[in-house]
C-alpha cells in the first residue's frame, strides 16, 4: 500500500497517441496552482486557453515532438513528452495532483522512455521539487548540472538541477 492507501500496482497505466479529447485535462491539470508552484518552468498564464491551444497545435503537428497520453485506469490523468531545448533532448510530464504518491509518474515515464530510444536525455527539475527528481531518479537519471531560471509560476528566479539518462543507463 502507499501513503494513500492504495495499492499503487493496482492502477493499470495505459500510453497512447494524445487526440483533441485529452486536451482538457490537460488544461485543467495546467490550471492547478499547486502543481504550478511545484513544476516552477510553467507557461507564463496557465488561464490563457488560447495560448495554450497555440501551443498544443504546435507539439500534435510536431512530428520530433513525441507525445503521449497518460492514462490510469481508462482515465487520461496527463501527458509525457520529449522535445529539443538548448540542443539537447529533453523530457518532461504532468499528471493530475489526485495522482501524485502512487508510482504513476514513474511507471508512464519509465514506459516513455522505452519508445523514445535517443541518448542523452535530459529533464530539469526545481531543487525543492524533491518528487520529480525522486521520480526522474527512479527511471535512471543522475543529476548532472545545476542552473537558475525564472518560474513564471513563482514569479521568481529559481534554482534547479539537470538530470542525465545516458545510453548506458
Amino acid at each position: 500500500m502507499n501513503g494513500r492507501g492504495r495499492d499503487a500496482a493496482a492502477d493499470v497505466i495505459l500510453l497512447r497517441d494524445v487526440t483533441e479529447d485529452d486536451l482538457p485535462v490537460f488544461f485543467e491539470n495546467q490550471l492547478d496552482p499547486v502543481a504550478n508552484r511545484m513544476a516552477a518552468f510553467t507557461v507564463e498564464d496557465p488561464a490563457d486557453r488560447d495560448a495554450f491551444d497555440a501551443l498544443w497545435a504546435k507539439i500534435l503537428t510536431n512530428d520530433a515532438i513525441p507525445v503521449k497520453a497518460i492514462l490510469c485506469d481508462d482515465q487520461v490523468i496527463g501527458s509525457v513528452l520529449s522535445f529539443e531545448q538548448f540542443g539537447e533532448r529533453e523530457v518532461s510530464y504532468w499528471i493530475g495532483r489526485e495522482y501524485w504518491g502512487r508510482g504513476i509518474a514513474t511507471r508512464a515515464l519509465a514506459e516513455f522512455l522505452g519508445l523514445v530510444s535517443e541518448r542523452p536525455i535530459y529533464a530539469r527539475a526545481a531543487k525543492d521539487n524533491v518528487a520529480s527528481i525522486r521520480v526522474l531518479q527512479k527511471c535512471g537519471f543522475t543529476i548532472a548540472g545545476e542552473d537558475r531560471g525564472y518560474a513564471n509560476a513563482r514569479g521568481e528566479e529559481v534554482e534547479e538541477f539537470i538530470l542525465k539518462l545516458d545510453a548506458d543507463d
